[in-house]
Parts: C-alpha cells; sequence; structure tokens
C-alpha cells in the first residue's frame, strides 16, 4: 500500500509546539508519510531561528523564506503573496495527498489558499474558535472555508464549523493537540530549569506574552505599555518574557520588554523561545501566565494556575474558571496583577474545556481513512 502524504506547514513555534507529537504520530504511521515545510518567524534570527527545534527530531522537506525586515501591514500582505507563490511550487514538487494546517496565522492563511488552487485537500486543526481582538478572527474563518477536513477542540467549535456550511461527515471534535502534549512530555525538575534558565522561580513569579492586538489599528502593540508599568508597581512579581510573534507591531513590543528587562535584570528574563519542554515545565513551578496568548487559555488551565487574559485578542474563546480578563487600562491590570502576589482567588477543581483522550491518534486514524475524493467534491451543506 502507497503511503498517503501528509504535507504539514509551520510558520511558529507556538503551532509547531502543538502539532509536535502528532508529527512524531504521523512519523510512526505505515500508512503515512510525513513532509515538513518550515517559514515564517521558524527562519528568522529575529525570532530565535526556531527551525533548530524542529531538526532534533525532524527532516525538513522545503525552508521557504517569507518574512521581510518589515512588520509593518504592508510588510505583512506583502508576506502573504511571496507565501503563495513559493509554497505553490513546493506543493508541485512535493505532491502531497493532504496538506495539514493548524490555526490562523497569515502564513498558514497563504498555505491555504495555494492549497486549494494547486487542488490538494486541506486538513485543518483548531477551527471554529473566536478571538474577536485580532485578524486572526478572519483568518482562521477563511481557513475554514477552504478547507475540506477539519478537527476541532471542542464540541461548540465543531457546531460553529457546520453552521459555516461545512458537511458534518467531515467535521471532528478531537480536543486540543497542545492540552494533549502536557501528559506526554517529561518535565524538568525545577532545579535544573533554574540552572538552565539562570533565573530562580517563585510562586510570585508569571510568565507573560503579549502579541498585537491586530484589529486595534494604530494600537497593535498598546497593551505592552500598560503593563509594564503595572508590573513596576508590584516589585514582589518576577517576571519571565517570552518576546512576540511575527505580526504587526510585533518588534515594538519587543522592543518596550527588552528595555523593561535591561532596567529590572534582578526580577525579569526574556527569551525569544523558551520550546515546549521548557514551557510546560516552568508553568508546573510558578504562579501564572499574563498576557493575551492563547496558551494561557487553552493549556495553562491543566497546570492549576492563574492565567491573567489582558485586552481583547482572545475575546470570544471559551474559558476555564482560572481565566480572569481586563482591559489594557493601567488601574484594572494593576488591580489583577496583585492578585498574584496576594493570592485572591480560588483554583479548585478546575476543568480544562480544551482536554479530550487521544487527540492525536484520533487524527492520525481520519487522515489514514478518509476517502480523499469525497473530500474534494465539497459543496455547502445548508442547515434549512
Amino acid at each position: 500500500m502507497t503511503k498517503r502524504k501528509i504535507c504539514v506547514i509551520t510558520g511558529s513555534r507556538a503551532e509547531f509546539g502543538i502539532l509536535s507529537n502528532l508529527l512524531k504520530e504521523i512519523k510512526k504511521s505505515r500508512f503515512l508519510e510525513l513532509q515538513i515545510v518550515v517559514t515564517g518567524s521558524h527562519l528568522s534570527s529575529d525570532y530565535g531561528e526556531t527551525k533548530q527545534e524542529i531538526l532534533e527530531d525532524f527532516k525538513i522537506n522545503k525552508e521557504v523564506e517569507i518574512l521581510l525586515s518589515s512588520d509593518t501591514r504592508i510588510g505583512v500582505a506583502k508576506s502573504m503573496g511571496l507565501a503563495i507563490i513559493s509554497l505553490s511550487e513546493v506543493f508541485k514538487e512535493l505532491n502531497p495527498d493532504i496538506v495539514l494546517l493548524l490555526g490562523d496565522r497569515f502564513e498558514i492563511h497563504a498555505a491555504a489558499t495555494s492549497s486549494l488552487i494547486m487542488g490538494i485537500p486541506i486538513a485543518h486543526i483548531h477551527g471554529g474558535e473566536l478571538t474577536q481582538g485580532s485578524w486572526d478572527e478572519s483568518l482562521r474563518h477563511s481557513i475554514t472555508k477552504l478547507s475540506n477536513l477539519h478537527f476541532t477542540a471542542t464540541e461548540s467549535y465543531r457546531k460553529r464549523i457546520i453552521q459555516m456550511g461545512e458537511n458534518p461527515n467531515f467535521v471532528f471534535n478531537v480536543g486540543s493537540l497542545g492540552v494533549e502534549s502536557i501528559k506526554k512530555i517529561k518535565l524538568i525538575s525545577k532545579k535544573k530549569l533554574e540552572e538552565n534558565l539562570n533565573f530562580s522561580l517563585t510562586r510570585n513569579t508569571i510568565v507573560v506574552t503579549v502579541h498585537s492586538e491586530t484589529n486595534e489599528l494604530g494600537l497593535e502593540s498598546g497593551i505592552i505599555t500598560n503593563l509594564l508599568k503595572a508590573i513596576d508597581f508590584i516589585p514582589e512579581l518576577r517576571v519571565i518574557f517570552t518576546l512576540s510573534n511575527a505580526d504587526v507591531g510585533g518588534r515594538k513590543i519587543n522592543k518596550e520588554i527588552l528595555n523593561f528587562v535591561s532596567l529590572n535584570k534582578l526580577r525579569a528574563i526574556a527569551f525569544e523561545s523558551l520550546g515546549k519542554a521548557k514551557y510546560f515545565s516552568l508553568l508546573s513551578y510558578i504562579g501564572g501566565v499574563v498576557g493575551n496568548s492563547s496558551s494561557g487559555i487553552i493549556e495553562a488551565p491543566s497546570f492549576g494556575i492563574k492565567t491573567l487574559n489582558i485586552g481583547n485578542r482572545q475575546s470570544g474563546r471559551i474559558r476555564a474558571s482560572s481565566v480572569s480578563d481586563c482591559n489594557r487600562e493601567l488601574e484594572s491590570i494593576k488591580k489583577e496583577l496583585k492578585k498574584f502576589v496576594d493570592k485572591i482567588f480560588s483554583l479548585e477543581d478546575v476543568q480544562n474545556p480544551f482536554e479530550k483522550k487521544n487527540t492525536a491518534n484520533k487524527i492520525i486514524k481520519v487522515l489514514i481513512e478518509i476517502d480523499l475524493k469525497e473530500l474534494l467534491s465539497k459543496s455547502f451543506y445548508d442547515l434549512l
């Protein structure tokens, strides 16, 4: 039996961290052949050149440079155009049976567009979700309509995709790959992690990740200034920053963070990328997660720690009881951050709504058994 070729596109550290266990299962399968195409911030020294993390476990079939030196809106639009052109050539050469995509970043949308035009069915992970504070919202739903096969993280997200006209026979609620991988990863001991990071960890330590609110024209990086001021008001907090991604305004966010760290070296440190093992291990020993990253909403609740979500980027996502929200105003952020020191919150009986069993195996089974001809003959599924 000829192996079915599954071409996976990855353009960022966060997305690869979520995908990595699934990629290992595809690699082990007797019925599937794994192809990996690396693009986006993985190939940029400005964002840690994280392709090295991929090479530790996998062969990279193709590298596609698309990032310009600009993180303006025009720069992102040009990068998308370059990605469509380059990925079309890659797909022609690799000739995959299915293109597997996760999430909603601009390079993933470009990959979906290219795959559609090249006549290759698309399997999409993490569709149906809402993030009303960023253009990811529109990109995600657009990718859903370009895709043929869907793997969602909750049942409500599955229903939303069907509501968008997708055939229920091709929409599967499998849970979150990121949450499943927490149970499979070997965590680093606190002592070794502190030595590795050169930073002591306490329950007053928080991890901060801030990305652009791309729907806020002219205010994409607006959260970080007030967040840093608020942290300044609470000297008991120790802070580990993971730097922003390659979105509009990302470089400005990172510049402010690095400046703050340079002035607060005794209690603050920043990393371009921690990698999955260090990041998940870190969540085991600290007080909580702050910012507007999806990780604070999807993965952090599984560690029984607090998440403070700031602003609108994640508006609409389902939340565990450990997640609280505040606006981007200074006083609002200060009030909520103080709770990390005072421990004024309850984390009893936190249930993660994104957790299901055997997520990767369920995806593998569908990828092996699905009829490709049926996938390509796509029509609108009307609820009426």
